[in-house]
This record gives structure tokens, sequence and C-alpha cells, in this order.
């Protein structure tokens, strides 16, 4: 077994450490949030902890009424322009904590007075000791360079803070349930492996989302590019038809993460289409309907809401990137080129 298929199958006992150690932290965080009267949120991340800000954009927009932005770091670090932080929480994520791009906007939070927050794995990174407060993730050591257990952490990180923010005790119930639907969502995968080979010799791939798994396609597209080298491209199915759609013909593999939930439905008439191509799609999903239409149906666990499905959805591709990445001959743990800390300033 390779390192990275240990920190894939660690991701229900990781889950469960993060719920069981932050939840009286998570809350007094939040009654800070409130109290300092947050009607933004900037996140400020890169690679896999980018993604999971997007989830965080839908996340805290849909369920407690913020407006979240991607930051922009250049305009702190190389253009000195930076955007003015009244009212705005400062939102850092980062497995390592090591970017100096990243510290520089903390600090930047700092001068003008603006609280911020890190997710972070590493508690005494140069990042986590500029911030005001610090969520820890609790995920262990990350040895694979490609992030997995630290990316659901992520996830269910910002999932504990909207909850906290603005959640009952159904909320609180399903984040609750969260580990075990990983749990089933990793046995439900033990098939992929060899569904995993049939694309061996793919060089590009959709990977396509919607809402709160428009993240899961970044993620995703991210993971095949790291270890199965394949120029994997995210969409979502609205943005999908204006333009990229001509590039499926047939045979062209496409990646669909499609829980259920509302965009569900536009999943379903995206996937009809894509048959209309003759495209070889790929469907994450717990929608029968959907699973039909696939080539490749990679099923879901029932009963995950849709604001947390992207928690258990990416686990049957960050499988499905790793076995093909086997099939092709990649070395799952050391892609070329890459490094487990990226310094980027």
């Amino acid at each position: 077994m390779t390192q990275l298929e240990r920190e894939i199958a660690a991701q229900p006992e990781v889950l469960e450490r993060l719920l069981a150690g932050e939840r009286v932290r998570v809350e007094r965080l939040a009654r800070a949030v409130k109290r300092a009267g947050v009607h933004t949120v900037l996140v400020v991340a890169r690679g896999s902890s980018d993604n999971a800000g997007l989830y965080g954009k839908y996340l805290l927009g849909a369920r407690n009424g913020l407006l979240v932005a991607l930051a922009a770091p250049s305009l702190v670090t190389l253009y000195r322009r930076p955007p003015r932080l009244a009212g705005v929480l400062v939102l850092a994520i980062s497995q390592s904590g090591a970017s100096e791009d990243l510290r520089q906007v903390v600090a930047e939070a700092r001068r003008q007075g603006a609280p911020s927050l890190v997710l972070t794995n590493r508690t005494r990174s140069p990042l986590a000791n500029e911030a005001d407060e610090v969520l820890p993730l609790h995920a262990g050591l990350e040895r694979s360079i490609a992030a997995t257990k630290t990316y659901t952490a992520e996830l269910l990180a910002l999932a504990m803070l909207s909850v906290a923010l603005d959640g009952g005790r159904a909320e609180r119930e399903a984040l609750r349930r969260v580990p075990a639907a990983v749990a089933a969502a990793l046995e439900a995968a033990r098939g992929v492996e060899a569904q995993a080979a049939r694309y061996r010799y793919a060089e590009r791939l959709a990977v396509i989302g919607r809402g709160f798994n428009y993240a899961t396609a970044f993620e995703l597209a991210l993971k095949l590019k790291e270890l199965a080298y394949v120029t994997a491209e995210p969409s979502s199915s609205a943005d999908f038809r204006h333009g990229p759609i001509a590039v499926v013909q047939e045979g062209f593999p496409a990646l669909l993460v499609a829980p259920r939930g509302r965009t569900a439905r536009d999943m379903q008439a995206l996937a009809a289409e894509l048959a209309t191509r003759r495209a070889e799609t790929i469907i994450i999903s717990d929608v029968p309907g959907l699973l039909r239409r696939a080539r490749t149906p990679l099923r879901l666990p029932l009963g995950v809401p849709e604001w947390l499905s992207p928690i258990s959805a990416v686990v049957p591709g960050q499988l499905f990137a790793r076995h093909l990445a086997g099939a092709k001959g990649c070395p799952v743990d050391r892609p070329r080129g890459l490094r487990k800390e990226t310094i980027t300033r």
C-alpha cells in the first residue's frame, strides 16, 4: 500500500478527531466573528487549500449569508495595493502554513485591525503565528505530496464553523455523521482500481461539478494533474456549456461530480447531452438515474446533505486519480517536479 492510500484511508479517523477536538474552539470562534460584525470573508489559500476555500465560498454564502471572496495575494505582495478590510474576516487556509504570500495577507489584516483566522495542520507555522486565531486540522503528518486527508479536514473545519455561526440540532447531527459517510464512500470505491485502468491512455479529461461541488471538480482536476499527469480541466456544468463542450467527441472522458441536491437535475441534463456526443462519462453520484448514464459509475453513500457532500464526494475521485496514476506507472507518493511545501511570494 502506498503512503497516499494510507492517508486516503485515514480520513474517517482524522475527521472524527477534528470533530471531537475542536467543537468548543469553533463555537468560541463563531461568537467572536459575530461580535466583530463581519459581513465579508476573504479567503487566502493556494493549491488544494484554495479549492477548500471555493467550497467555503458556497457554504458560507448559502448557509450563513456571508459575502465570500477569494483573495489575490499579489495585490499585497507585488502590487502593494491591499484591499480595504473593514468588516472583513481574513480566513487563511493552508496545510503547512509556510507560504510567504499568505502570511503577508494575514499580516495586512493585522495592520488594518481586521480579524484573521487560520485553518492549518501546523499550528507553529509562520502563517499561524501571524493570525489572531488558529483552528488546528488534527490530520497528523501528511507524507504524500498530494493532499488528501488535510483537504477533507479543511472542508470539515469550514462546515463546523458554518454550523457554529448558524445551525441547529439537525445540522450538528449531520456533521457528526460525516466520518461514517466518508468511511462508506471508501468502502463503495473498492472496485475503482479496475475502473480507472480503462483511462490509462487518456491525455485530456474534463471534470465538472456545480454549486457546493464546484470545488470538488477543481480538487479532482488537481489530483489528476498531480498524480496521473492528465490535462484535466475543471468547469461548472453551466460554464462547460459556454464553450468547453466543443472539445467533446466520441470517447472523450468527462468526470461528473453529481450528488443529489439542487444541482442534480442540471447535471442529469448535461450527462444526457454528453451521451449524444458519445462521451465517456465517469459519474460520482448517489442518484440512480445519473449512475445508469455513466460508462464508469462511482457510487456515493446515501443520506449526505448537499452542503456536506463535497467531503465524501471527493473520496472516490481521490482513489480514481491514485489508481489511474498506478495504471500509467506514475510515482504516486512523489510526483515529478513537486514538493510537499511550495513557497510562493
